[in-house]
């Protein structure tokens, strides 16, 4: 029979988050509900909140989530009841034409659960990214369930759901990082450290930490930068040359810009050696616009990628990260500055906004 459970839900754009009784329906064929454990609170979270993905209210908030397998449906193969996992929101299909080219990171129709969460009142609730985790049960498909070691305390391997992984497979995954190559990381957020820890894993020499707050900056000195630079009141041209200095006059071999304005990819576009890559894995506001000269498009070469979800592929670098951070070699704890409970998800936006958290994590 149906779940009624507490879930935070945006009822319009701007709203304040409320805490409310959400209905979780039984599971259709190939669904799953998970007894969530943690959940991050996301920028993207906020984003839903503010209406800078889309229209579709209410939401149900928060993705980056932790739990347990407590129910399945007909058909399920993928998890069993008890299975720890972490959720993903690219549970690839392998029919679309992106998986049959054999690019699964880019599946155009990725699985989600059959069935819809509600309102007591029978209003349906859209799930952020498909998933929907500020909630004690949620409702996702089999494929959204990515099985990990569960000595990873859930508040940590929830991270793996989005930003965390974002900013990892920006850099080992769309921006090929290698070793020894030189590496720019521009926004020291959660996505930022992130990069910045993903290019420390994959053998960078040099790795250059830019943000505009200097407590931000020695943070990401834990994560791996080798070098900082604060850009407050600088213009795009000394920020390039500060770069340059670092990197022998050239710039840097790869620039993340885990920001998402157009001056921030300016500053990537520019800071990075002749032929070198620039990612972008900050999500640019809707009404964004980028000009750039032409001609310096195709003078410089290289490649200028975008980098959704960190083109990763979960069943693939969930367990593997979660590996590496038990064998202590990639620091996930770092990235959890607070544990909260749902009612404080609200305070938590605020302090996205002022940078004082990488992530607060919310603990049922």
């Amino acid at each position: 029979m149906p779940y009624t459970v507490k879930g935070a839900i945006a009822r319009a754009e701007g709203a304040e988050v409320e805490i409310v009784d959400v209905v979780v329906p039984d599971p259709g064929p190939g669904d799953v509900i998970v007894d969530v454990e943690a959940c991050g609170v996301c920028h993207t979270d906020l984003s839903y909140r503010d209406g800078g993905i889309n229209d579709e209210f209410p939401f149900l908030l928060g993705h980056e989530a932790a739990g347990r397998v407590s129910a399945v449906g007909e058909g399920v193969t993928h998890v069993e009841v008890g299975d720890y996992v972490v959720l993903n929101w690219r549970a690839v299909c392998g029919e679309c034409r992106a998986c049959r080219r054999g690019e699964l990171k880019y599946c155009f129709a990725t699985h989600n659960a059959s069935k819809k969460m509600t309102l007591t009142d029978g209003t349906e609730l859209t799930p952020a990214l498909g998933i929907g985790a500020f909630i004690e049960k949620t409702i996702v498909h089999e494929r959204q369930c990515t099985k990990v070691d569960e000595k990873a305390a859930p508040e940590v391997a929830g991270l793996l759901g989005c930003g965390v992984m974002a900013g990892i497979g920006a850099a080992i995954n769309t921006g090929e990082v290698k070793r020894g190559e030189s590496v720019a990381v521009i926004g020291c957020g959660g996505v930022g450290d992130a990069a910045i820890a993903g290019a420390k894993l994959a053998g960078a020499s040099k790795i250059i930490a830019l943000d505009v707050v200097d407590a931000k900056l020695e943070g990401a000195k834990e994560f791996g930068a080798t070098d900082t630079i604060n850009t407050k009141g600088l213009s795009e041209e000394e920020v390039v040359a500060a770069v340059q200095e670092l990197t022998g006059g050239f710039g840097a071999d790869v620039v993340i810009d885990a920001v998402g304005r157009p001056e921030t990819y300016r500053q990537a576009f520019y800071a990075r050696d002749l032929a070198g890559r620039v990612v972008l894995v900050g999500v640019p506001h809707p009404k964004a616009e980028l000009t750039l000269p032409f001609l310096d498009v195709f003078g410089r070469g290289g490649s200028l990628k975008s980098s959704w979800y960190g083109d990763c592929l979960p069943e693939r670098d969930f367990p593997m990260l979660v590996d590496l951070y038990l064998q202590d070699r990639l620091p996930l704890d770092k990235f959890v500055t607070e544990t909260i409970s749902a009612d404080q998800i609200e305070a938590a936006f605020g302090k996205i906004h002022d940078g004082s958290v990488l992530r607060s994590v919310v603990k049922y």
